[in-house]
């Protein structure tokens, strides 16, 4: 009778736990990022191990915009799990927000490999690109945001990134595409618009 009632405890703690952890991810679903960061720290507290209480607290914590505690929890969870491509991911979107372009093309490229169907990949593509063009490696910028915008086919911000990475390698005509592309789909984009202009101008001389 003791054994049954002690198995019976630890189911309730079993679900109890699994509970908990849903609950965090439910409230990062939900947009309140604070409540599933304090959720986290907590099953943490008691189980450090614990990869899905890093990965969804590092998702809180690039929500939350607070990129050095998601770097720093994020470098714990690689080192749990080496090659888990969510951890890879939120570090590489860390140091991208930290402004470390090289550490962070090292984990998007790695993301890239481990997950090339991964929910992220159209991200990971998009922020390759624009650690190119901070760079000035414009060439690998339009190839990194051509294969995002192959992703993302309606994201008009894209295009327009896409565009300003042909204009600054002299792909003019190129760039002249991209931007129209951009405006088919947002007429009133004001960076397109300008880009637009820019382009045409260089054509006509």
């Amino acid at each position: 009778m003791k054994r049954c009632l002690f198995c019976g405890l630890l189911v309730l703690l079993a679900g109890a736990l699994h509970a908990q952890r849903a609950d965090a991810l439910a409230e990062y679903r939900a947009g309140r990022y604070e409540e599933a960061v304090r959720i986290c720290r907590q099953e943490l507290s008691a189980s450090p191990d614990n990869l899905e209480s890093h990965v969804v607290l590092c998702w809180s914590l690039l929500a939350l915009r607070r990129y050095e505690e998601c770097r720093s929890y994020g470098l714990a969870g690689r080192a749990i799990s080496r090659y888990d491509p969510r951890i890879i991911e939120v570090l590489g979107e860390a140091y991208y927000f930290q402004g470390r372009n090289n550490e962070a093309l090292q984990y998007f490229q790695e993301y890239i490999n481990l997950a090339p169907q991964g929910s992220r990949i159209d991200m990971v593509y998009y922020y390759t690109g624009e650690v190119f063009i901070r760079l000035g490696q414009y060439r690998r910028a339009d190839i990194a945001l051509s294969t995002a915008v192959y992703y993302m086919p309606r994201n008009a911000e894209w295009w327009t990134r896409l565009a300003y990475a042909r204009e600054n390698a002299g792909e003019i005509r190129e760039a002249l595409n991209a931007y129209e592309k951009a405006l088919s789909i947002n007429a009133n984009l004001t960076d397109a618009l300008r880009g637009q202009a820019r382009v045409r101008a260089v054509l006509a001389n």
